[in-house]
Parts: C-alpha cells; structure tokens; sequence
C-alpha cells in the first residue's frame, strides 16, 4: 500500500520510481488523475532520460481538446514492484499522472477530513 499526500488544491499525491533503460530510478511524485482512463503520463522533455521503446501515437480528448501522445514502454516502480506499462508522453504535461488502470488491481481510499489517502 503506498501512502499518499495532498498537495495544492487538494490533489492526490503518491511517490513512485520511474525506471531508465540503465536501470536508474527517479522518484517522483505523481498526481493521481481520475480523468485519466490509461496507466501514466509525461511531458515528453521528460521521457529522453529514460531511453524507452516507442510503440506508436495517439490522438485521444483531453481537458484542452485532442492532444497527440507517443506511446512509450516504460517501466515503474509502484508499491515496491516493478511494473512494464505503457506510458503516454505528450507536451504540456504539467505533473507525472497516474491513471485509472491502477485501480483494476488496487483500492483507492480518499479520506479527506482525516488526512488519509492511500491505494493498494
């Protein structure tokens, strides 16, 4: 279970490894984005470091209208294990996302009043 944080306007806030090709490993902090039906997303200056495989494009709707991504297999690091996933890069990205795809497998819990807010 990893244990999240709000930040500004409240948002949802978890820390995971984004993991290059040489095996080094950047912890971010990562926005959880509700609107997001995919796995992850980042500003494509970001995704150089990494050396990932691109896969292909995609134009999908965004809150700022259609948006073209490259698809990328990136690999993570979520809740200590390593995960292959495809990643969407696109420009103007402003926070690394996660998406929805998280929540097949894990239970998100949003506990405001408390301060509580974890997924696992």
């Amino acid at each position: 279970m990893i244990n999240g944080s709000f930040g500004d306007e409240d948002a949802l806030l978890f820390e995971i490894g984004l993991i290059a090709s040489n095996g080094l490993e950047f912890v971010v902090d990562a926005m959880f984005d509700s609107g997001f039906s995919y796995w992850l997303a980042i500003n494509d200056q970001d995704v150089s470091a990494f050396n990932w495989l691109s896969l292909r494009d995609q134009t999908m709707v965004t809150a700022r209208g259609n948006s073209k991504f490259k698809i990328y297999v990136g690999k993570v690091k979520f809740d200590g294990q390593e995960y292959d996933i495809p990643v969407h890069v696109g420009k103007n990205l402003d926070e690394v996302l996660l998406g929805r795809q998280w929540l097949t497998t894990r239970r998100l819990v949003v506990d405001m009043p408390s301060s509580l807010l974890t997924i696992g």
